[in-house]
Parts: C-alpha cells; structure tokens; sequence
C-alpha cells in the first residue's frame, strides 16, 4: 500500500476491494477490466498477463494488470478453475455524463460452487454444499446453482458429512460454524476445497419449509444467503429446498463408487470404462445428468423400482414407436439450463429459440407415448406439458436467423409488432422515397441537376448550384450556404427524413426492449419448464436403459423379500463390452438363505475382482430399474454396498494401503447390517502374513456371528478355508483352473470348494519376469513348503499355536564363496586408475 495521496479513482478501488478480500477483483476501466496490488501481481502470474503499473513515478507505484472485458470470460474461468473467488465490479452509469469518478459496483462473485457462465461448463451437476452444525448434529445442504436443485439433510457426525460431500464431488463448502484447525485441513488440504464463511441465514425465504428441523432450516438459510450474497441478480429459477436421509437410497461412499468404476474409470478418470458409459444412451443433457443422478443414488423402494421396470419393458417391446421416441428427443436443448439463464438475465435470442424449439418436440414425445397405451406410462404423460402458449409466443416473436448480438436488430419476426413493423418499412423503403421525392422535384422547378444529399450536421437536403439559384420554388428553404451551392430543405423532406433517422434509430432498441419483454414473460413459465424438463429427463434415462437392455441382452431381475441371490450366468457388463462378448466367461452367483459368506480362493488375474464387482454391478443395475447382465436374477433389495477392491495408498492424508484397508474394513463392519452387502479382496495382505491372516479370520468371524451381512470375501491365506468346517454360514468358492503339461491356464470360472494350490509364480511368468528368476521363485517356494510351520485350526476358529517354527528363510540364501568374488571384494578401487580398474575386471569376468 502507498503512502502517498490516493486518486479518487483508486480509493474507490479500495473501498471495494474491502468488502471482497478473499476474491480476485475485476475493476472495470472503460474496455478493460483492471487488476491492482496483489491482484495483479498473482493473475498477472496465473494468467500469464502483462504486469505493469500506476504512477510509475511515485514513491510505490501500485502493480497494474488487466484483461479486454470482451474476453475476460477465458480468464474468469481459469481463475475459477483453480479454486478461487472472481469479484466483478461494472460501471453502473455512463463515463460520458458522469459527474466526478463513475460509479462502480460490483454485480457477481463467480466461485468454483457458483459457475453458470463459464465457457467450460459441462453437463454435470455443480453442487455447492452448505455444512453447519448442532451439538454433536451436523446439517448439510447442497444446491446446483445453474439447475435450481436445493436439498438438506442431518448427519450424525462430520464423517457422515465428509462421506457425503465426496459423494457430491462437490469444490466449494459454505461453513456456517468455527472449524477447529484439523478439520479445516481436511476439508481444505486433503479434499481441495474451498471454504466459504457464512453467518447470516435466509430462513424466512419461501423457498425453506418451516416444516424442516431448526438445524435444517439453518443451514439451508445460510446456503442461500451465500448465493444471494454471491450472485446478486434474481434467483427465481431455485427450487424449494427438498429434504433427503442418505439411508433413503442404496448407500455407497466414495471409495465404493471408485472401486466399481461406477461413474467414472478410477484409473483414468474419465467417462468411457465406467458403468455410466456403458448405460448411457441418453440423448439429452437433462437425461444424461439424471442417469448419472440414478447411478450415485440407487433405489431401495421396491415399489418406485419395479415401477422403472415396467416401463422400460413398454419401451422394451415397442422398437419402432422407441426409434420415433429417440428421434424427438434429438431435437430437445437443455430446458434446466435455458430456464436459470432466463432467471439470471443472461438469456440471448438463440436461447429462446432453442426453448421454443424444445416446446415444439414436447408433443411429438407425449404422442408416442400415449399411442402405446399403456397405463404405466401415464404419470409420464401427464407430466409432459408442451407449454402450447409459450410455444406459440416464441415461435411469433424470435426469427428464426436471429444474430448472436442482442442490441443490433433482426431479432424479431416481422409481423410481431406493429410499430417495429412500420420502422422496417421505412427503412426498407426510405431510399425510394428519397429518389421519387428528387425526380418530382427536379421535373416541378426545371432544375436538371438536383438531387438529395445527407450529411450529419443537416440531415437530408436538396442540393442547388449558385446557378441554378433562380428557379428555386418557394416553398424551399434554405438550410446552409457554401461556396458555391445552397443547401434547402422541404416540409416534405423533413417528414421523410424524420421517419427514416427515427426508424432507423428507434428499431433497434425497440427490437431490444420488445426482447427483454419476451425474456421477462418466459421467465413466468420457470417452474412449469423445470417440471417438463424432469419429466423429458425422466423420459430419456427410462429409453436409455431399454436401449442398453437390448444392446446389452440384459435381463429383468425378480426381487425376493427372503436373502437369496441366485444369478444365473451373469456378467460384468463393463468388461464384457470393453473384451468383446465372445472372450467373457459368464458365472452363477448363487446364495440361499442360510449362506452369509462366500470365501473365494484362486490366483491372482484369475477373475475374483471381477467376480466380486460383477455382483456388485448388477445390485446397482437392478436398484436403479435396469435390467441387468444375467440368464436370470433373483435378489434381495440391499440398503448399503461395501467395497475393499485393489491397493491404494492415500498419501495426501498421510495413510498407507493397509490403514486405508483397514478403515474401510472398520465402516463395512460397523455400519453394515444384514440386509447390507460387503465386498471385500485380500484384506490382510498389507502387513506380515500372521498378522494378515489373523484379521482376516477375525472379520471373517465377526461379519458371520455379529452382522450376517451378504460378504464375498476373496483370500490368497488358503488356510482360511477351513472356516466352513466352523462357521455355519460360510461356504468356499475358487476360481478353477486347468493344468497340462506344465502350463496352467485359467478358466475364470467360479467352482464350489476351495482352491488347492496358488499360483502366484505362473502369474509372474505371464508377466515376463525372466526365467533364471522364476527357477530361483520355484526353488524358495519348494524350501518354504517343505519347512513352513504348520497352522492348526482350533475348533473354535481361532489359530493354534505354531509348532517347531523354523529360522525365517533368507529368500536371497548365501551360497559358498566364490573365487572371483573373493577376489573382486579385495580390489582397491581407490588406489587403480580408471585403465588398470578396466584390465582388472576384464580378467575377472574371463576367469569367470
């Protein structure tokens, strides 16, 4: 900060600046927005921007860097990318009649939770979410500032609500209470989110029911406080908050949804290998959003999924009436997205016209549907409202060749207005006028060389040369003398030229304001356009996933109240698309009521993870209302879905494979209960063997006598299978394998019994380690076999105590002294020039 005297220019830049420290501020200056101070210098480095300064000369010139406004958008998007907070300040009057400094104000805060008009805006959901708490109860809202979605709920403790906010895969968290300093670290350092303090609530808002729990109402209120704050233009396409329980869906957390590539692949991040690639035929961005919605938040009400069912079975057995569907939704534009642009003031003509061309699909989809004849599909159709009036508004007003700027005419369709229409015609015509008005003038006074000029300063005027001056009528008048001509001017002329400079002025901004009436009438239908836009969304997920189920040759799954799984030959969808159907090998997977636990045994690449995550997938697959990748399926509806699949260290927060692996296990085993169902691949295997093998055999026998859920359970610790003997709910499954000659090869199919032997040294050899190494491996492992102490199950389950253990095995054993090394480790290499050092391994390596 300078010492100096400020101008008021720049003191108005402070007083701004004050109110928004925590954001970058764009202070607009004619065509650019400023940056100064630390502003500048930091964007000037992100943004790879030109840092200069003001008032060079001074003592302390402040550090000075802008961008055009007309491209500031690229550049507000990278700042928020990043993670921080954009604060733009317009100009609210005009420079040019402004009296003193113009005034400023800023008219957004753009925040990684609140984007609407980034250029990098996709068709995912942007949650912001609210956390507040009381007591020991933590209330979280969340809202989708483009969509309008707004809900809330309670949780009983903050790693409910972390759980929950990776879920969201949320950016931004508005904190409406103190955090302590480790809480703030994970939330900020190891979740990478940015952390916006609110204290005020706006808990009397229409859109808050007063029916929701004080905690809830709270935090909603403080959501939406923030954006007011925030966005500071109107908000009249946010829903009415919806409260949820989370334990209302199929619950899944963030691992469980990485591990099964549920809504994107976990080892490349993106879309394609993940089960959303596979079922998404949408052809809309609302149903493609929905799809995604229904993928992360499973169903466990039976009823709402057989409902899903039936329909898709409609769709199923209708293949031309479903082409005719998937064609009319072609044409359909993102109606959640053009209703908060509307609702923002943002909304441009193409807009409105993508809106009226939506409205104009609307009864083609309604027709289809209701031509089928089905009652199920009768909520559907009742929900598809065309918005005829809209309709028919948009489609009279908006041509159809609107250009993309808004305050330069040829917006409206001619027709629309009468006074628009009228200014089109006189431009249109004026220039006839003009030439009909000089031919009647010039044959009326003889004067054979006047015409009609124009300039700025005097309009239309008749032209006269000083010679012509004698048979000028009366009834001209003169206008400006030049040297050698006179300017005149007629009543007759003044009327043309009145209407073509009014015309060719006022039609412009009549366009203009005839527009923004338009944009405040469809701003009326808000609510009937997100409630239309549900329902196409609902539409296109519902065909999406018939069409899947006939690519796929998908099944529907029978739902049992008893806890029978019993899949005939199903498949892991995903892998089977990506290998090709014909290299998969299908599985039953099958357990009767008195089975809780499937201990499975088999090498590694034999096909357990995918055993493990094809049960998994199909239980995802039937709670949404899909069909799902079997011969049949009959299953139990599950309430939560527990994963340990794959190695993974979290070495942002500091945790080894093994801890990340044994928290996991702690959640499934506290928060499981018997309708739940755990995956769980080679726990145990992060630490020594007996320790690995010990907590193994222990959540082994605590899911079997404390929690009963459903659990596969694969294990290299082959001295587990001898649990059946003991636990009466436990059976041994192996993944077989075919042996000849030396050569394994496996047949990644599952088989009843356990594995007889690993076959961990043939998996090495597949991956190419080298022969002399693999001989050696053989070697270890025939040492091992022949002298491993041997562990004895007790009848109670618990290990026996390890008889005549033997010295740990070196599996690098010494072999005798040789004499080259004996040699080579008597060389002095300090006292040898480089050339004696190269003689002397020379003879080593030829006595070798």
């Amino acid at each position: 900060m300078t010492t100096e005297k400020l101008s008021p220019g720049m003191q108005q830049y402070l007083d701004i600046k004050a109110d928004y420290p925590d954001a970058f501020l764009l202070f607009r200056m004619g065509d650019f927005y400023e940056l100064f101070y630390d502003d500048a210098v930091e964007a000037a480095q992100i943004l790879e921007l030109t840092l200069t300064s003001r008032n060079k000369n001074a003592e302390n010139p402040i550090p000075m860097a802008g961008v055009p406004y007309h491209s500031a958008q690229t550049y507000i998007d990278t700042l928020v990318e990043l993670g921080h907070k954009v604060a733009i300040a317009e100009q609210m009057e005009d420079p040019k009649t402004a009296v003193g400094v113009v005034k400023r104000a800023v008219v957004q805060v753009i925040t990684p939770g609140t984007v609407a008009d980034s250029s990098k805006l996709d068709s995912d959901n942007n949650f912001l979410i609210a956390l507040d708490q009381a007591g020991s109860t933590y209330g979280l809202a969340y809202m989708d500032v483009v969509t309008g979605d707004f809900y809330v709920t309670e949780m009983a403790d903050l790693a409910s609500a972390t759980g929950e906010i990776r879920n969201l895969r949320a950016r931004e968290v508005v904190l409406g209470f103190e955090l302590d300093e480790e809480t703030q670290q994970v939330l900020s350092g190891q979740m990478n989110l940015l952390l916006s303090p609110q204290k005020d609530a706006l808990i009397e808002s229409p859109l808050i029911d007063q029916h929701l729990t004080v905690l809830e109402k709270q935090v909603a209120g403080k959501l939406l406080a923030y954006v007011a704050r925030t966005q500071l233009r109107e908000l009249s396409h946010l829903k009415s908050v919806r409260p949820y329980q989370v334990r209302d869906v199929l619950q899944m957390d963030y691992a469980t949804k990485s591990s099964l590539d549920l809504l994107e692949n976990a080892r490349t991040g993106k879309k394609h290998g993940s089960l959303f690639w596979l079922m998404d035929e949408t052809k809309t961005a609302m149903g493609m959003r929905l799809l995604r919605a229904w993928l992360d938040r499973p169903l466990i009400d039976r009823q709402q999924i057989e409902y899903r069912q039936a329909v898709i079975q409609v769709l199923m057995d209708a293949f031309i009436e479903r082409a005719d569907l998937v064609e009319a939704l072609k044409g359909v534009y993102d109606i959640e997205r053009l209703a908060s642009r509307v609702s923002f003031g943002k909304s441009t003509p193409k807009d409105l016209l993508q809106l009226g061309q939506t409205l104009g699909h609307v009864p083609a989809i309604r027709t289809i549907l209701e031509g089928l004849g089905q009652p199920v599909l009768d909520q559907l159709v009742d929900r598809l409202d065309a918005l005829p009036e809209l309709h028919a508004l948009i489609t009279a007003a908006i041509d159809p060749d609107v250009p993309t700027v808004i305050t330069e005419g040829g917006i409206i369709k001619t027709g629309f207005d009468e006074t628009l229409d009228k200014y089109r015609v006189i431009m249109r015509d004026g220039a006839a006028w003009i030439a009909e008005l000089e031919a009647k003038e010039r044959e009326a006074t003889g004067i054979t060389n006047l015409k009609i000029d124009y300039n700025r300063k005097d309009g239309y005027y008749f032209h006269v040369t000083n010679s012509q001056l004698g048979h000028v009528p009366s009834h001209f008048f003169r206008k400006a003398t030049l040297k050698n001509s006179e300017r005149y001017g007629t009543e007759a002329l003044t009327s043309l030229e009145r209407d073509i400079l009014e015309a060719r002025e006022q039609s412009a901004s009549l366009e203009y304001e005839i527009f923004m009436r338009l944009r405040q009438e469809v701003a009326k239908y808000i609510q009937r356009l997100q409630d239309l836009a549900q329902a196409i969304a609902t539409v296109d997920v519902l065909q999406s996933l018939a069409e899947v189920a006939e690519q796929q040759h998908l099944v529907k799954p029978t739902f049992t109240d008893s806890r029978v799984i019993d899949i005939v030959n199903g498949r892991h969808a995903v892998v089977e698309k990506v290998m090709g159907a014909q290299s998969y090998v299908p599985n039953h997977i099958q357990m009767d009521e008195t089975t809780a636990l499937q201990l499975i045994t088999g090498p590694n690449m034999s096909g357990k993870s995918t055993y493990m995550r094809q049960l998994a997938i199909i239980v995802i697959l039937a709670q949404i209302g899909s069909y799902v990748p079997a011969e049949t399926a009959t299953l139990p509806i599950f309430d939560a879905i527990f994963t340990r699949i794959g190695a993974a260290d979290d070495l942002v927060s500091g945790q080894s494979t093994f801890m990340v692996e044994m928290m996991e296990a702690n959640k499934a085993i506290r928060l499981a209960t018997e309708n739940s169902l755990i995956l769980f691949d080679e726990l145990g295997r992060g630490t020594a063997t007996y320790d690995g093998m010990a907590l193994a055999q222990a959540i082994i026998e605590y899911i079997h006598d404390k929690v009963g859920a459903k659990t596969l359970f694969a294990t290299h610790y082959h001295e587990l299978t001898s649990l059946s003997d003991q636990l009466e709910h436990l059976v041994n499954v192996h993944v077989a394998t075919l042996e000849k000659s030396g050569q394994v090869t496996f047949l990644h199919k599952i088989a009843q019994g356990p594995a007889d032997k690993s076959y961990g040294i043939h998996v090495a050899k597949i991956a190419g380690l080298p022969d002399n190494l693999l001989a050696r491996a053989d070697h270890i492992l025939t040492q091992l076999e022949q002298h491993a102490a041997q562990i004895a199950v007790h009848q109670d389950g618990g290990f026996g105590t390890v008889q005549d253990p033997p010295a740990q095995l070196d599996l690098f054993t010494a072999v005798e002294d040789h004499p080259v090394l004996t040699r080579l480790s008597q060389i002095n290499l300090n006292t040898m020039t480089p050339m004696e050092a190269m003689m002397a391994l020379a003879e080593l390596q030829k006595e070798l």
